[in-house]
C-alpha cells in the first residue's frame, strides 16, 4: 500500500422533494464540496480516525470488511461558521468509508439506511453519483447542474425527530406527494417559481405535522430572498441549518447574499462536485483536513 491514499466523498443539498421522498416521490438534489475525506495508510492493526462520532465511518468500514489499516476521516472543506451546517455528513462519511475499505460503493445504501434507522438514499446517491440528481424511489438521473445560492441560518437541528413526525402525520399524504412531484416536475422550466411553491408546500404540511420547519432565521432568509426576487427555503429536513435560494440573475442573487451576510446570517459558497472517488496523489496538498 502507498504511503497514503485519499478518498473524497461529497456532501449533498437536497433543492426540492425532502420528506416527500420518503414516500417515492422525486427530489432534486445537488452534491457539493463540502463533504467528508478519508487518508488511507499502512497500519498494524485496525485504526479509525475521525473529528468527531465515529459510528457511520467505523461500522461502514467493517461491512465491507475493510483491511488492516489506519482511515483518518476529515471534513472536506467546513465552512467557518457558529454552528455545524449539515450537508448529509453520515452519508458522505459512509460512502466514503466504503470506498477507502475497498468496496464498490453501492453497499453504502444499505450500509446507511441501516445505521440511521431508515431514509430515502437520496444523499448516498448524491455522494455516490455526484453533479446534481433528479432521485426517485432509489433511482436516479443526471440533470443539468442546480447551482443555488446557500445561506446559514446559525443553528443545525436534529433531522431523526423530525423524520419521525412526518412518518406519523395523519395529513392528506397522497395530495402533499402529488403537490411535491409537479414541483419537481415544474423545476426545469421556472425554478425560482417551483422553489417557492415547495418552500409553501413544506410549510403546510409542517404545520399539520406539529414539526417546528421554518425557524425565524430561515424565515427571514426567504424574505430576503423575496425581496430581491428569487425565493429560498430550507434543505433539507428544516428546523435550522441552511436554505438554499435561486434567483433570475446574477445581480439579485449578490445582492441578496450581500443582504444575509450584513444581517448576521453567513453565505456558504459551494460548487457542484464529482462524485466519491480515489484522489490522486499531488492533490493531499489542497484539501482541508
Amino acid at each position: 500500500m502507498p504511503a497514503e491514499r485519499i478518498v473524497h466523498a461529497p456532501g449533498k443539498l437536497v433543492v426540492l422533494g425532502e420528506y416527500a421522498v420518503l414516500d417515492g416521490a422525486p427530489a432534486l438534489v445537488t452534491a457539493i464540496h463540502r463533504g467528508v475525506g478519508c487518508a488511507v495508510s499502512p497500519a498494524l492493526g485496525f485504526e479509525v480516525l475521525t473529528p468527531g462520532d465515529d459510528r457511520f465511518a467505523r461500522a461502514a468500514l467493517q461491512a465491507v470488511g475493510a483491511p488492516l489499516a489506519r482511515y483518518r476521516f476529515f471534513d472536506l472543506d467546513r465552512p467557518v461558521v457558529a454552528g455545524k451546517p449539515g450537508f448529509g455528513g453520515s452519508a458522505a462519511a459512509v460512502v466514503a468509508a466504503v470506498i477507502a475499505g475497498g468496496g464498490c460503493g453501492p453497499e453504502a445504501f444499505a450500509i446507511h439506511r441501516e445505521l440511521q434507522g431508515g431514509g430515502s438514499g437520496v444523499d448516498v446517491a448524491a455522494s455516490l453519483a455526484g453533479g446534481s440528481l433528479r432521485f426517485e424511489a432509489g433511482e436516479s438521473s443526471a440533470i443539468s447542474p442546480i447551482r443555488p445560492a446557500v445561506v446559514f441560518s446559525g443553528a443545525s437541528a436534529a433531522t431523526g425527530p423530525r423524520l419521525a413526525a412526518y412518518r406519523a402525520w395523519r395529513g392528506d399524504r397522497d395530495a402533499f406527494l402529488r403537490r411535491a412531484s409537479e414541483l419537481v416536475e415544474a423545476f426545469a422550466a421556472d425554478p425560482v417559481r417551483a422553489l417557492a411553491g415547495a418552500a409553501c408546500l413544506l410549510e403546510g404540511m409542517a404545520r399539520d405535522a406539529g414539526i417546528d420547519y421554518l425557524t425565524p432565521a430561515l424565515a427571514r432568509i426567504a424574505r430576503l430572498a423575496a425581496e430581491h426576487g428569487g425565493a429560498a427555503k430550507p434543505s433539507g429536513a428544516g428546523g435550522g441549518d441552511c436554505a438554499v435560494a435561486l434567483f433570475p440573475d446574477p445581480e439579485a442573487e449578490a445582492a441578496f447574499l450581500a443582504r444575509c451576510a450584513g444581517e448576521g446570517l453567513p453565505p456558504i459558497p459551494v460548487r457542484v462536485a464529482p462524485g466519491a472517488a480515489w484522489q490522486p496523489p499531488d492533490s493531499a496538498g489542497a484539501i482541508r483536513a
